[in-house]
């Protein structure tokens, strides 16, 4: 039997840096294969390669087949023929991958109508069967919403439906659930295996964690520096992986409950009391009184001096709402947040909290440049041991942004929060977007700078799993009201309310035994 793809010795380099090297896969008619590994280790490379989505400035060798059709050979009005009909793909995210100026109907019949000779109606009709398909179904899913009206796993389910539309025979997903809660990235995961049950199609699961691969694949290739270094089925990734950058991978994929510690001190460093923030709705009639949208439902937390809290929940349970509170970025309706001591934050994207045109030097000292507190001797000083104490080097200091990698920019944004030696940190989704062996360093990091300069830390996170290994308390939030809290050891280990239980569950653990399908 011919397989559905097979890539046979691929090569991609650009400017004389080989990315791609001598990539070798196949994958059969119905087969889910996981193609894993850290940042740069060549895995959205080789998928968008299949497609013919590389630079045009790359030098490409070896053979990309589909169904016995030489995908390499054809230009780029060939693979049109091929793209959204019979390959699909799913990007990592869905709000630059859709149009924001489109109604998500009409962006799911485009795909209808680029391919087939169909009426707009005939098209539209068909994408509201798909978006059923998907779970979209209902107001949630109406043709005429934008993509901003929507949260991240409904764009994501939108992005899998232009995917889909046409019945492709293969489905590329690279990253698809990175920015996701934990109970969207499960049900996103569901949702692409049932498709590929339902539909027979092959898929490509692009991430950096084995945990992740293991509820939706049934086999798993690893990435490392360009090279497919090994590959098992799914099945065997906690006893049949065995290089050495497989098994740091498999390690960084299921981080340890952090022990209980020392008795803190039970003066607070951060004490928000009964906080509510309301948001005002578009008005429904031209009479009466404007609707509000309570974000923020008399929230109380504390955090004392050396001590980690982790404030977790989905997407849209409030938690950003109260940060911008507890930041004083907006104003509540009601209640009141007190903070001893200076406080600063760390945000999930530092190179769009950065401006690029900034050296680090400028970027690290700038709550300097607000205050006007130090002179231009002792700025250089202090930002040259911050930045060794990150772990990064004086040097860096004349470098810019674009400069470093994801986890160093990251290192950078800690630097400038702690320039100013303040009492609390908040972070942000500081971690989410690294991949597993870059956020084992940073939370490494974290955990031994707390201890060095016995900072508190406000941790907000839809991943549990990053939570419960750095956190000594968890606050859990649903629909803006804090519904469960106590030591990290015991919520993880006896949660009481339903909504933590479920998180709990839909949270990839691969010592667990791996998520199989029929």
């Amino acid at each position: 039997m011919t397989p559905l793809l097979t890539i046979d010795a691929l090569g991609v380099s650009l400017a004389d840096k080989q990315l791609i090297d001598n990539v070798s896969l196949c994958l059969n008619e119905g087969e889910r294969l996981g193609l894993v590994g850290a940042s740069g280790s060549g895995k959205t490379l080789t998928a968008l390669g299949i497609l013919g989505l590389l630079p045009s400035s790359a030098r490409i060798s070896g053979t990309i087949r589909f169904r016995g059709e030489t995908l390499t050979e054809m230009g780029d009005s060939g693979l049109r023929r091929f793209r959204g009909r019979d390959i699909g793909m799913v990007f990592q995210e869905p709000m630059t991958a859709l149009n924001p100026l489109m109604r998500i109907g009409a962006q799911i019949a485009e795909t209808v109508r680029l391919h087939r000779r169909t009426s707009h109606a005939q098209a539209l009709t068909l994408a509201r069967e798909t978006l059923d398909l998907v779970g979209l179904s209902g107001e949630q899913g109406a043709l005429d919403r934008y993509p901003h009206e929507l949260s991240g796993g409904q764009r994501q389910r939108v992005a899998i439906a232009i995917a889909v539309v046409l019945g492709p025979s293969l489905l590329i997903a690279d990253e698809p659930t990175t920015a996701l809660d934990v109970q969207a990235q499960e049900q996103v995961l569901e949702l692409l295996c049932t498709l590929c049950r339902m539909r027979g199609m092959g898929m490509i699961l692009v991430s950096h964690d084995l945990a992740v691969i293991a509820r939706a694949t049934d086999r798993v290739a690893v990435m490392h520096q360009g090279k497919v270094v090994e590959e098992v089925p799914t099945s065997g990734i906690l006893t049949d992986l065995r290089h050495p950058y497989s098994i740091a991978l498999r390690a960084a994929a299921d981080l340890p409950l952090k022990e209980p510690g020392p008795p803190v001190d039970r003066t607070a460093v951060l004490e928000v009391r009964e906080v509510v923030r309301e948001y005002k709705l578009e008005r429904r009639k031209l009479w009466g009184r404007r609707p509000v949208f309570r974000a923020v439902d008399s929230a109380s937390l504390v955090v004392h001096p050396r001590e980690t809290v982790g404030l977790v929940g989905e997407s849209g349970s409030g938690k950003s709402s109260l940060l911008r509170v507890i930041l004083a970025l907006d104003r509540p309706q009601s209640g009141d947040v007190r903070v001893r001591g200076s406080i600063q934050a760390v945000f999930q994207d530092p190179y769009g909290s950065f401006d690029p045109e900034w050296s680090v030097e400028r970027l690290v000292a700038e709550p300097f440049f607000l205050s006007g507190s130090v002179g231009k001797t002792e700025q250089r000083r202090r930002v040259a041991a911050v930045l060794e104490r990150v772990g990064l080097s004086a040097v860096d200091a004349l470098r810019y942004p674009h400069e470093f990698s994801g986890g160093q920019r990251q290192r950078i944004a800690i630097a400038r929060a702690l320039i100013t030696e303040p009492a609390l940190i908040v972070f942000d989704e500081a971690v989410s977007a690294l991949d597993v062996l870059v956020r084992g360093q940073i939370l490494s990091l974290l955990a031994e700078l707390s201890d060095r300069l016995q900072l508190a830390y406000l941790f907000v996170s839809h991943d549990l799993n990053v939570v419960r290994s750095i956190a000594d308390r968890i606050y859990v939030m649903q629909r803006g009201r804090i519904v469960e809290e106590g030591p990290t050891m015991d919520v993880f280990t006896s949660p009481q309310h339903a909504y933590t239980r479920a998180l709990i569950a839909a949270t990839p653990q691969l010592r667990s035994v791996p998520f199989q399908r029929e």
